[in-house]
C-alpha cells in the first residue's frame, strides 16, 4: 500500500475519533456519515462542511449551538467517512444527497448553513429542495459566481484558488491513487501563480511536511471537478440563486481583488456578492447581508462564537417572519 493513500478503503490511516458520537445514512447511491448535537425539541439545523472540510470542522460551534438547536454536521460524498463517488462530484448531487437526507434523518422543516462550497450546496437547497423543507439558509462566504469555469460577473475559479485544486489533483489522484504529497508541496513553489504560492498555501497545507487530518479525509477529485467546470455544469448560479424560495442570510469575509490582473484571494468578489443579493431579492425573499472583511474563511472554525451568534440571531428573526 503507497504511503500516502487514505480514505474509506484505508480507515485505519485515515480516521481519528472525535467528540460527538459519528452515524451513517444511505441515501441510495452515497453513505452519508454525519454527527448530531442537542435535543429533538428544539428547532433543526444542518451544518454543511466547505472544500477540504468534514463534519468536525463545526465541533467547537457544536458546543455553542447544541442548547439552541438540534445540530447535524454531515460529511459530504468524497469527504469525511461518506462514499466516494467517481465521476460523479456535482452540486446537484451534493443538493441531493442533502434533501434526502433530511427527509430520512432529520424529518422536519431545518435551517440549513454552509461554509464556502458547503454555503453554494446551502445556495442550492434554498432554491431546489421540496417546498416547505428549508426554513432559511446561512451561505457562509460561498464561492457564487467565482467557484464556475465562466461565471456569469466576476473573477472565475481559474482566477482565485482554482490553481491549487488544479495540483491536488494532479499530484493526489482521484481518491488518492497518486498520493504524492512532498511533491506536490514542492510543485506549489513552480507550479502555481507566484501570489497563490505565497497567500494560500501556508493557511492549507501544514508546515510539517505532514498531511493533515482533514486533507486525508478529502478526495482530491472534488478539486478536478472544479477545475474542469464539471462540477457546476448542471447548476448554473444565477439561474440557481434566481429560484430561491426562503430567507438567507448571507455572510461575506476577507477578500481583495488585484486591480491588474484581476485575481480574486477570497471566497467571492464586491460585485458578485452584490449580484448573489440583488438576485435573491428579484427572487422575492429577505436577503441580510453582512460583511466581515477581516474574518478568515472559516468563520465556525476561526471565531465560533461569533457564528453561532449570527445563526442564533438568524432563526430567531425566522420565527418572527413565520408569525
Amino acid at each position: 500500500m503507497k504511503a500516502n493513500q487514505f480514505g474509506p478503503d484505508n480507515p485505519s490511516a485515515t480516521y481519528v475519533t472525535h467528540k460527538y458520537p459519528e452515524k451513517t445514512i444511505d441515501t441510495g447511491e452515497a453513505t452519508i456519515n454525519y454527527a448530531v448535537a442537542g435535543e429533538a425539541d428544539k428547532p433543526a439545523l444542518l451544518l454543511i462542511p466547505g472544500q477540504t472540510e468534514s463534519w468536525w470542522g463545526f465541533e467547537a460551534a457544536m458546543d455553542l449551538l447544541h442548547e439552541h438547536f438540534q445540530a447535524f454536521a454531515v460529511d459530504l460524498r468524497g469527504q469525511g467517512r461518506s462514499s466516494r463517488t467517481p465521476g460523479r462530484y456535482t452540486v446537484d448531487n451534493f443538493g441531493n444527497d442533502l434533501v434526502r437526507f433530511i427527509a430520512r434523518a432529520i424529518g422536519r422543516p431545518v435551517l440549513v448553513s454552509g461554509l464556502s462550497s458547503g454555503g453554494v450546496i446551502s445556495a442550492w437547497l434554498s432554491a431546489y429542495a421540496m417546498p416547505g423543507t428549508i426554513r432559511g439558509a446561512h451561505y457562509e462566504d460561498p464561492p457564487l459566481f467565482s467557484s464556475q469555469v465562466n461565471p456569469a460577473c466576476g473573477p472565475s475559479i481559474r482566477q482565485s484558488i482554482g490553481p491549487i485544486f488544479s495540483l491536488m489533483s494532479k499530484y493526489l489522484g482521484d481518491q488518492w491513487s497518486v498520493g504524492d504529497w512532498a511533491g506536490m508541496l514542492e510543485a506549489a513553489k513552480t507550479e502555481l501563480p507566484e501570489w497563490l504560492s505565497r497567500a494560500i498555501v501556508p493557511m492549507m497545507f501544514s508546515g510539517d511536511g505532514q498531511v493533515p487530518q482533514r486533507m486525508k479525509e478529502y478526495d482530491p477529485e472534488w478539486g478536478r471537478a472544479f477545475w474542469e467546470g464539471s462540477v457546476s455544469a448542471s447548476c448554473d448560479h444565477a439561474r440557481m440563486l434566481a429560484s430561491v424560495k426562503c430567507p438567507v442570510l448571507y455572510t461575506h469575509h476577507f477578500r481583495l481583488v488585484d486591480e491588474n490582473d484581476g485575481h480574486l484571494l477570497g471566497a467571492a468578489s464586491d460585485v458578485q456578492a452584490k449580484r448573489v443579493c440583488e438576485l435573491v431579492a428579484q427572487a422575492g425573499q429577505p436577503i441580510e447581508y453582512k460583511s466581515f472583511p477581516q474574518t478568515p474563511h472559516s468563520m465556525h472554525g476561526e471565531d465560533p462564537k461569533l457564528f453561532a451568534q449570527l445563526v442564533i440571531e438568524f432563526e430567531a428573526k425566522l420565527k418572527s417572519l413565520a408569525r
